[in-house]
Formats: structure tokens, sequence, C-alpha cells
């Protein structure tokens, strides 16, 4: 039988029978385990029982053959790309990424020779001319970070397949509750786990989902390189995995309201939502989306000044980086997520210094609209 993904969240890759009966999966707090008998297990490894467990259930939410859960959405990223690419190669990737893994194609990559190009993901006309003898795969993400647009997701799978390469994607915007992306078709799906599939703001993860030889591939790669997830982490995850259906739709619900609010308030010179009939990619991703995910940007009309006052004015949302927890949180991506991106490359990129990025929470959204209007309201015009 087929359950939703609200009953996999619960149910799907949980131990049976119940491990002496507990109704919650026990942390085993052990780097180790006796083997006499039994497969050698070490935490590195990544295949002790609450690895396993998240392994499992991550696996079934994007419709994959397996999954890894790691230390970090980074060591997601970057095992992934080391484990497709060698020195040598050559690397397609969306010319609107987040600012660490674009410094990791830069520059870590380089170091060990492997070359990018920047490519126009939403203008497939382009693609076939970015490519060398040398390329081997292509690097997209759902719902790009800070910009919040929705590439030509349909054709990056097409032209991977056509042209024997392998097609990666960050789906840490979209979630598997909004956007199941190996099941449309993508060879590895990565996240930022400590993100929504957390949801909580208490945990660093991440996890690779896809083709079983892609991923025990990264398997490999991060058993040398470290970045395991502890078992307490795990069980952190676990258990937060476990609301994502419930929290996802909240999300969608408050952050369109908000959006709508934004888009017609006088304050706001540019609203950055896929749900928006404004959005250059809506029809697109109303198509592909379960939903329109919880995060938005957005640019004021009085520039940079204005994004200082509005983040001082506003109350609920809390000024901090990350994203995808129960509380909503604000930042600047040109002093946060995307630093590390020189002035030049945040311009070519189209992220302002007054650029705001909210990730919206699980708050009501009529409290969270009250809130946006009494700050945009003290904004001296």
């Amino acid at each position: 039988m087929t359950h939703t993904i609200d009953t996999q969240l619960v149910h799907a890759g949980e131990d049976g029978p119940r491990i002496a009966g507990a109704v919650r999966m026990p942390i085993f707090q052990s780097a180790m385990f006796e083997h006499d008998d039994n497969p050698l297990r070490y935490i590195r490894y990544n295949n002790t029982p609450n690895q396993l467990v998240l392994n499992r259930k991550l696996a079934i939410l994007e419709g994959a053959e397996e999954a890894l859960v790691t230390g970090s959405g980074m060591t997601a990223i970057t095992g992934a790309l080391l484990s497709v690419l060698k020195p040598g190669d050559h690397l397609l990737a969306q010319n609107s990424l987040y600012g660490g893994t674009h410094n990791f194609v830069t520059t870590l990559m380089a170091d060990l020779g492997i070359a990018v190009s920047f490519f126009d993901a939403d203008n497939p006309d382009t693609w076939e001319s970015y490519m060398t003898p040398h390329t081997r795969a292509v690097y997209v993400e759902s719902i790009t970070n800070p910009l919040l647009q929705v590439c030509d997701l349909e054709g990056i799978v097409s032209f991977a397949q056509a042209s024997g390469l392998v097609s990666l994607i960050d789906n840490t915007f979209a979630t598997p509750y909004n956007y199941r992306a190996v099941e449309a078709g993508f060879d590895l799906s990565l996240h930022s786990a400590t993100k929504y599939l957390n949801g909580h703001s208490d945990l660093v993860a991440g996890a690779i989902m896809g083709s079983g030889e892609l991923v025990r591939r990264s398997k490999n790669t991060l058993k040398h390189l470290g970045g395991a997830l502890d078992p307490h982490a795990c069980f952190l995850l676990h258990r937060g995995m476990q609301t994502l259906a419930l929290r996802m739709r909240q999300h969608n619900e408050s952050a369109f309201a908000l959006a709508r609010f934004l888009a017609e308030h006088s304050a706001t010179r540019r609203v950055n939502y896929p749900g928006l009939t404004s959005h250059a990619q809506h029809d697109r991703a109303a198509r592909l989306f379960n939903g329109f995910g919880g995060m938005i940007s957005m640019e004021l009309t009085g520039g940079l000044d204005a994004a200082l006052a509005f983040t001082d004015r506003v109350n609920l949302p809390i000024l901090a980086p990350s994203l995808g927890g129960v509380e909503s949180l604000i930042t600047r991506p040109a002093i946060s997520s995307h630093a590390g991106l020189t002035a030049e490359e945040r311009a070519d990129a189209g992220i302002r210094d007054d650029l705001i990025r909210i990730s919206v929470g699980i708050e009501a959204a009529q409290d969270l609209i009250a809130d946006f209007d009494q700050a945009l309201g003290a904004i001296p015009s």
C-alpha cells in the first residue's frame, strides 16, 4: 500500500519489531558496535542504528533508492560533488547559488583541478554551448537562495539524461513535501537538514538522496572525509522530520499570505516569492510544486537605510541567519549567506545590499502581517 507523505514521515523506515518495545527510536550513544556475527558498524561509516533509520526514511521521502544522512548541508553538497567529479572534470552550475556552494566550486574544487562554468538554468538554448568533452555533472537549486528563482527543472533533467551528465539538485528550499526531486528525475537530491527537515533550529545536518550507486559513492567519499552525524543529532532530526508535513503546510500558507501583503505595500520595490503571479516562473512553480515554500525575499523603496530601519523595527522575526525553523527569521544575504562573495559577484547574481530574506515560520499569518505592517509604516518615506 502506498501511503501519503504525512504517514511516511511518521512510519517509513522505522525498525521492526520495536527495540525493547520502545515507541521512540532509542539513542544508540556508541561510536562502535560488536561485530562477531554482524557487519562492522561505526559512526564514521554512517551505518549505526540511528543513522540507518534516517537513511531509510529519507530515501522513501523522495522516491530514492538510497539515502545518506550527513553532518551538515555543506557535507552533503561537497561529498556528493566530490563523489562524481575528479581532477580534470568540468561542472555546469546554475548562476545563482547559495554562497557556500558558490565558494566551494570556485575555490576548493578549482584547487583540485575541477573546472566550473556558471550557466543560466532558465535558458535551455544556451546550455549546449557550455559543454566540454570533460563535462560530467550539472548542479541546480529547486528554488534559489535568496532570489527564489525556479529554473527549468524539467529541462535540466532531460538535458542531463541526453548528455550523459549526473544531475544534482539542492532541494532544501522546496523540501520533499513540496517537490520530490529524485522522483522527478534528478540523480541526486541534496538537503541542508538543518533547515526544514529538522525544523527546530537546534542542529546542523545534511542529506543525500538518489540512485543506490551514486549514494554509495558519496558514502565512500565521506567515509574518508568524515562528516557523519552523531547519534543524538540523528535522534533530533528523526523527531523533527516526523512533523515536516504539518509544518510545511503552515509555512506555505503563512508565506503566501505575507508575500501577497508585501507585494501590495507601497514601501516595497520588489518581492520575490514563487506563489505570486508576478513571479517570472510562477506558472512553472505552480505546476511542479505542491506548495510555494516558506521563503520570501524583498527590496524596499528606501534602499539600504530602509532595510536597516525595517530589520530594527520588526518584532516577531529574529534577526539571524539560516532558515526553515518554526520561528520566523530575517537576514540580509549580503552580510550572511552570501558574505563570502565579492561585491561584484553579488551584483552579478542580483543580490543587492538592501535585499532582505525572510524565513516565514509557523506563526499565524495575521500576526506576521500586522508586525510587518507596523515596521514598514515606521520607515521614513
